[in-house]
């Protein structure tokens, strides 16, 4: 539908609404039984349109509730209505009492207020006047959309419709698009009505399909808004997942199928499409479900294949989240209590609070006369990462007495919480590891987003990675100006796109698993681009008018990429000699073994960091005028005397050793 269509529906459905209304409010009860008046001195009454599990209404809950107490003397009362068959009193009841709901609610069991005024969806407001002429429809606010989050709200529409109805004129802005959760009318049929068997039904063809791509996420105690094995719910919610695998949303994946492919992938076939958009047609029906059976997944939340061999929480208690404002990058460093070399076949990080964890990375501090390679990192969770599973023989090094560095990052929610995060490990024995997995990272932070532009460029590239090893993975990071990503190999004069994602979502940031492990044997670079949109056009940019530079928080921007490589062991169970940083004669990167002096790449390396990092010029990079992004990816595995200072030889000998490369590691 295009804008100029879109406008014409949405004010036409705006006058139409004012003519179906009656005459005079309608009589109504609240979910305590109590009858809902209009009361002396009440100029205005605001229909709120809600629903219990729907992600968009919670959070305008919240805002409601908030104006509910900014204009309780100014003569507006409030009702909120929830229409969703599949909201039952107990669950409205549990829903108020959660979002601290102190307006009365009304459960419109018949769906009669909602097609009173033809709702579409929840988050949707009506304002009516005594004489129940409606004043404003649609919208709390511009903040949020399922799949979008703003970082703030830029216009106020209810707000600014009520300030000028009460103020005797008319609003302004009158409609807007509603932008919550779609309601299902459920149809309703007589004892005469002729009994149907339709084709397709959720048991016979549409559960083994949901199973396939959604229940790992939608069920009890999951990220999921909605437990799509209720089938007592299922009915309400089936025009809310139509529409969310018709746009692209779910099941979440941003691959293009026309470059790689990957053994993780959640993309949904057109077939599979078709017949859910059928059954959604002819009602939803169920069919026999007394014949289904269950989909097996582990209670706990591991998704190991197996319960963990070792569980190890953040911090011995939890940690408190406010309400709202920016909350800096957390650090917790934890003991695990390895006692001898393990390694890690699996892991993954369940976080306490997902509503508020925006991501958690957890790496490995090493001792200080350990051999190690790679940047520490262990595993992740950002929203849409599975759990990281190897394949058999495939492993990552924790050596004995290394500790754990949790780094969180929380995005508060409205509401005050706290997390108390967690990992889980499955190890295996090291003779049965054939090949070590180690993580190196591509990152630019030297780059500057013009105010409007919608295709600004940034390519970084792969500075060392290992000649005799494979790639597994990548996973691209941006924030909320990404808007593409594209990964290529360079061999000789050519250049291969490993992985392109023309629809980079913020929200759902994945780790690329290729079916088949990449040889790099013949890669002469791995270089990527991230694409950015600082426009108005990107509904998430919270300043388009402003420059956007490297940070850590969501309305600054990353363009970074994490690579999982591996190298083959050899016969007694250590990396194959050749270093993560040789290359052949060919480059003339070689170390001069007669008299031991560095390399020329090493030497290179060593300038080159020094130009970028050293700002006061003597020589030494210090903990103190290192921007965060050294401080987590690199500083504490070049400083190897662990003084907080990065000297020339420091650099050179990480250098020749391979950036990352087998080396001592000290404290982060």
């Amino acid at each position: 539908m295009n804008l100029v269509v879109r406008w014409i529906y949405i004010t036409a459905l705006f006058y139409l609404s004012t003519l179906w209304a009656s005459a005079a409010p309608p009589i109504l009860k609240s979910i305590d039984d109590r009858p809902i008046e209009w009361p002396t001195g009440s100029k205005l009454r605001l229909y709120a349109f809600l629903g219990c599990d729907c992600p968009v209404a919670k959070l305008y809950a919240r805002r409601l509730e908030e104006l509910h107490s900014r204009f309780a003397t100014r003569g507006v009362q409030w009702v909120g209505v929830m229409s969703n068959p599949q909201d039952n009193v107990e669950d409205v009841r549990s829903f108020a009492k959660e979002i601290e709901i102190t307006f009365p609610l009304v459960k419109d069991s018949d769906q009669s207020l909602a097609q009173t005024w033809k709702i579409t969806r929840t988050a949707e407001v009506i304002l009516v006047n005594e004489q129940n002429e409606v004043l404003y429809r649609g919208r709390v606010d511009d903040q949020y959309a399922p799949g979008i989050t703003r970082s703030k709200t830029t216009r106020e529409d209810l707000a600014n419709a009520i300030d000028s109805s009460l103020d005797g004129k008319t609003p302004e802005i009158a409609v807007t698009e509603p932008v919550g959760c779609k309601i299902a009318y459920l149809t309703k049929s007589s004892p005469s009505d002729e009994p149907s068997s339709p084709s397709i039904n959720y048991a016979d063809s549409i559960a083994a399909i949901f199973n396939k791509h959604c229940t790992e996420c939608h069920r009890q105690g999951e990220i999921g808004p909605f437990d799509i094995t209720n089938t007592d719910e299922l009915q309400g919610w089936s025009e809310m997942i139509l529409e969310t695998i018709d746009t692209g949303r779910m099941p979440p994946w941003h691959a293009d199928p026309a470059h790689g492919s990957f053994k993780n992938s959640r993309s949904i076939s057109r077939e599979e499409i078709e017949t859910v958009r059928q059954w959604v047609r002819a009602g939803a029906p169920l069919g026999d479900t007394s014949k289904l059976t269950p989909a097996k997944f582990a209670d706990s939340g591991w998704r190991l294949g197996q319960e963990p061999h070792l569980v190890v929480p953040m911090n011995t208690k939890a940690y408190p989240i406010a309400a709202s404002g920016t909350v800096d990058y957390q650090y917790f460093v934890v003991d695990p209590k390895i006692t001898e070399d393990r390694w890690v076949a699996s892991a993954q990080v369940i976080p306490g609070d997902p509503s508020v964890v925006h991501h958690a990375i957890v790496f490995i501090r090493p001792p200080d006369d350990a051999e190690f390679i790679g940047i520490g990192w262990l595993t992740a969770y950002v929203p849409g990462q599975m759990a990281t599973r190897f394949p058999v023989g495939y492993a990552r090094k924790i050596p004995a007495g290394s500790k754990f560095v949790f780094q969180m990052h929380y995005t508060p929610n409205g509401r005050p919480t706290s997390d108390l995060s967690k990992i889980g490990l499955r190890f295996v024995d090291e003779p049965t590891v054939t090949h070590e997995v180690f993580t190196v990272v591509g990152i630019d932070q030297d780059f500057e987003i013009p105010p409007g532009a919608n295709n600004h460029s940034v390519t970084a590239r792969v500075p060392r990675f290992p000649k005799d090893g494979e790639l597994l993975a990548v996973s691209p990071h941006m924030h909320v100006r990404g808007k593409a990503f594209e990964l290529r190999a360079r061999r000789g004069e050519g250049s291969e796109i490993l992985l392109n994602v023309p629809r980079y979502d913020f929200n759902w940031q994945h780790t690329y698993e290729w079916t088949d492990r990449i040889s790099l044997a013949d890669v002469d670079g791995l270089e990527f681009t991230a694409t950015f949109d600082n426009s108005d056009a990107n509904p998430t940019n919270p300043a388009p008018g402003e420059y956007v530079m490297w940070g850590d928080q969501t309305w600054e921007e990353m363009a970074v990429a994490f690579f999982e490589v591996s190298r083959p062991r050899n016969g007694d169970g250590n990396l194959q000699s050749r270093s993560i940083a040789q290359r052949s004669e060919r480059d003339g990167d070689s170390m001069n073994k007669a008299s031991n002096a560095p390399n020329q790449s090493a030497v290179k390396y060593a300038e080159d960091y020094l130009t970028k990092w050293d700002s006061n010029g003597d020589g030494i990079v210090s903990w103190e005028e290192s921007p965060r992004v050294l401080r987590d990816f690199g500083f504490s595995r070049i400083d190897r005397n662990n003084d907080r200072q990065i000297t020339r030889e420091e650099l050179i000998q990480a250098g020749q050793s391979g950036v990352g490369g087998s080396q001592r590691r000290g404290g982060q």
